[in-house]
């Protein structure tokens, strides 16, 4: 997500809060939730993140969940809308006032959202819904101010892994069931799969913020991190970015093994994977569901690993979504966003009924069930969701044990807390020049984009 020094931008609100005359004193108008609730007065909200018409089943189960819900609480209205977060256009949904009562946005933003009066405090109205024990406090704290106040849910978390392509894995005479645990091994295995098969070996996400997110993530692997504890410096200019980026040059003009796409974006990356053009790339495990039902890769040729380590072990990196509230939002619209929060997205967590049911309207809208993950819920309650919804599995676990076991092994570090989005698109062009330009000077190439990035974080 790009944003400009300008105050007009930098202080920009979900809702257009901000006036001119707000800019010009520096000033953020509070959020607009006077009134006191009443939980049985007509109010409408907007939902976002509506499945677009291209998946008419997804559509089908949003619809049909929002007329459960209806039908539940019949004083709330449920309109929606396709609005998703995107780190290159949520700034101008910002600035443009465009964004639904409620929507799901990156574990990147609420840290600079806060402070800005961006998000509204929903403290009391999570606890009067119900919807705050069984959150992990580790996640909470994502979307927290240093009094403890709550601006928003984390519902929804990721860890990085390594996905491999089984199929090429076998072609290439390796073992499916052994991923490499170290970047030695990822250079090795990436060698004989393109030797053998005359696939690229590995990939790596390089544009739309995704080649700062995975230079961050290898970083992380390598014993580096990216930015400051308070947010204040990036701390990449050192020897773990370094040898991460050397890596990914000796793996693309010394071995060749990285194929003839050095421009990828998460999607089309997961395409060309599917299609088992990609032995091996940095992904979380949820690239399955899109990989398989999306692209049409075969079940049986996904595989994921744990993230590899250079030395260690030193972690990898996590992230997730999280529901944000229009800050312009009354009381009564906060409540009753948060109750179809609770509907959607935790209820299935804590009722075996709802659990199970879950599982079976997952299948029946062909969805995937079983498909390993990280919890913003405390691991107790996660674990007998699991338990509960286990005979309905219709996703092959056992091709995710080396990523599984990694959940118990890693620590789980969180992404850049200061503007992380815009550290991410700063480090883009890095990794993209030394993908595309043989003699790209990698320790020039560090010191000009944290020059960049701590004007930034300094402002």
């Amino acid at each position: 997500m790009k944003r400009t020094a300008r105050c007009a931008v930098a202080l920009t609100s979900v809702a257009l809060l901000l006036t001119v005359a707000a800019c010009a004193d520096g000033s953020t108008p509070a959020a607009n939730s006077a009134g006191e609730i009443d939980e049985n007065a007509p109010v409408t909200i907007t939902v976002g993140n509506r499945p677009k018409p291209d998946k008419p089943a997804d559509v089908a189960a949003f619809d049909r969940n929002v007329q459960k819900f209806m039908a539940e609480h019949p004083n709330i209205t449920v309109k929606s809308t396709e609005t998703s977060w995107d780190a290159q256009t949520f700034q101008a949904q910002v600035a443009g006032g465009s964004l639904p009562t409620v929507m799901s946005i990156s574990f990147t933003e609420p840290l600079n959202m806060i402070p800005n009066k961006q998000l509204p405090d929903i403290t009391d109205e999570l606890k009067l819904v119900d919807l705050t024990k069984d959150l992990n406090p580790e996640t909470l704290k994502l979307v927290q101010d240093d009094k403890g106040r709550i601006y928003g849910v984390p519902f929804e978390a990721f860890s990085v892994g390594l996905a491999y392509n089984r199929a090429l894995f076998k072609q290439a005479g390796l073992d499916p069931d052994k991923p490499p645990t170290s970047w030695d091994e990822v250079r090795q295995y990436a060698k004989q799969i393109t030797e053998k098969t005359g696939k690229a070996g590995y990939a790596q996400l390089t544009k739309d913020n995704t080649g700062g997110w995975m230079l961050t993530t290898m970083t992380y692997s390598m014993g580096g991190t990216v930015q400051s504890d308070d947010g204040k410096k990036s701390t990449f200019n050192d020897a773990p970015a370094k040898k991460a980026l050397q890596l990914l040059k000796d793996m693309r003009w010394t071995d060749n093994t990285m194929g003839t796409n050095f421009l990828y974006n998460q999607e089309e990356a997961r395409q060309d994977f599917a299609a088992g053009k990609i032995g091996m790339i940095m992904q979380a495990p949820d690239a399955y569901d899109m990989c398989v039902k999306n692209f049409g890769m075969k079940p049986a040729d996904f595989g994921e690993g744990a993230l590899p380590q250079d030395g260690g072990p030193y972690g990898t990196l996590t992230g997730g979504s999280i529901k944000m509230i229009n800050p312009k939002s009354s009381k009564n619209e906060i409540v009753a966003a948060l109750k179809w929060i609770k509907s959607q997205e935790f209820d299935k967590y804590t009722s075996q009924a709802l659990a199970v049911q879950d599982a079976k309207n997952a299948i029946a809208d062909k969805g995937f069930v079983g498909r390993p993950g990280v919890t913003p819920l405390s691991q107790e309650t996660y674990d007998q969701y699991n338990k509960w919804r286990e005979p309905y599995n219709n996703v092959p676990v056992e091709q995710f044990k080396g990523y599984i076991g990694s959940t118990k092994t890693l620590k789980l570090l969180p992404e850049p807390s200061n503007k992380g989005q815009e550290v991410y698109a700063l480090l883009d062009p890095v990794v993209q020049q030394v993908l595309t330009k043989k003699d790209a000077d990698i320790d020039k190439l560090l010191t000009d984009a944290a020059a960049k990035i701590d004007a930034r974080l300094g402002r």
